[in-house]
């Protein structure tokens, strides 16, 4: 398998050099930045169990190239490709078509190719219930849940389906505070109910302080950091660590560089707590399925992922 980290140049001349490798590229993620992706090492592992003659590869793709580099899979022989930051709301305007989810939540990160059609889904909130489920053996339905850095991006794609799941409470926490509420009033549909309700409403936006955070958490099963504070270590803590407490669980979507000071923290305090690997994991799986219409060997993955 290439090492080789290709361009949207190696796109647009039909793919020969993509063509030329052992086996073909024939599947990839475009970002920009993307050497730091750990999705060929699963993805290529999972076509080698499934004896699919095809290889994923890396190719960086600058946002003025974006639309162009889409629109070059169909020649280039490709059967679709992953998105991931900053491309996956150009992805939305250039595809042909787009699932609801996606629609929704403003974002492809999975390209299906089609003969000359480009079709688009997001696999961000369906693997976040997956790794919900996984990690905590208990459904995105059934919870409580706070989102932090919900303006946007990944922080909207889970917010997006936490409402489709009509989970029992949404709080959604963004620093900009207006983003969250513009958020809330697109989704307030989902939480309408004639059920009893309890001390708290069942969806919120609120800014990110500290007064804010104290009163919202007592009401709260599940913390997501949806944000990218805690990638570096110099990083601020999302939370005051007195904030967490044993009856609480924590899922960080980052999954860089191991345990983020969100994760260690809440361990500390006794919560349980789990990165972003077993989304990462999920949301390739639920792009396999989509390729190749057939159940992803998904622990094939998991073992690539872990060997990482």
């Amino acid at each position: 398998m290439s090492d080789r980290i290709f361009t949207t140049a190696d796109l647009l001349d039909g793919g020969a050099a993509l063509r030329a490798l052992t086996p073909p590229a024939r599947l990839s993620v475009f970002g920009d930045p993307v050497a730091h992706s750990k999705s060929p090492a699963f993805h290529n592992a999972a076509l080698r169990a499934a004896g699919i003659d095809a290889q994923y590869v890396k190719i960086h793709v600058r946002p003025e190239e974006a639309a162009d580099a889409f629109r070059a899979l169909p020649a280039a022989g490709f059967l679709g490709t992953n998105v991931t930051i900053p491309h996956k709301a150009a992805a939305l305007a250039t595809v042909d078509e787009a699932d609801d989810y996606a629609r929704a939540s403003g974002a492809v990160n999975t390209v299906l190719v089609e003969g000359e059609r480009l079709l688009g889904f997001n696999t961000d909130g369906p693997g976040f219930v997956r790794a919900i489920r996984e990690e905590f053996l208990c459904d995105v339905r059934d919870l409580r849940i706070m989102i932090l850095g919900a303006g946007g991006g990944a922080g909207r794609a889970i917010a997006v389906q936490c409402a489709l799941e009509h989970c029992e409470r949404l709080v959604l926490v963004n620093r900009t505070v207006e983003k969250a509420r513009a958020l809330a009033a697109e989704l307030a549909p989902h939480f309408r109910s004639d059920r009893l309700l309890g001390p708290a409403e069942r969806l919120a936006a609120i800014p990110h302080d500290e007064t804010s955070l104290r009163a919202e958490l007592a009401h709260v099963d599940l913390v997501v950091n949806a944000s990218s504070v805690g990638m570096k270590r110099s990083d601020p803590a999302l939370l005051p660590q007195s904030f967490l407490t044993p009856n609480l669980m924590v899922y960080d979507a980052i999954y860089a560089g191991g345990k983020t000071r969100l994760v260690e923290d809440a361990e500390q305090a006794g919560a349980r707590a789990a990165n972003g690997l077993s989304m990462l994991l999920h949301q390739g799986a639920l792009s396999f399925e989509i390729w190749f219409n057939r159940p992803a060997p998904l622990e094939v993955m998991r073992a690539a992922l872990a060997a990482l």
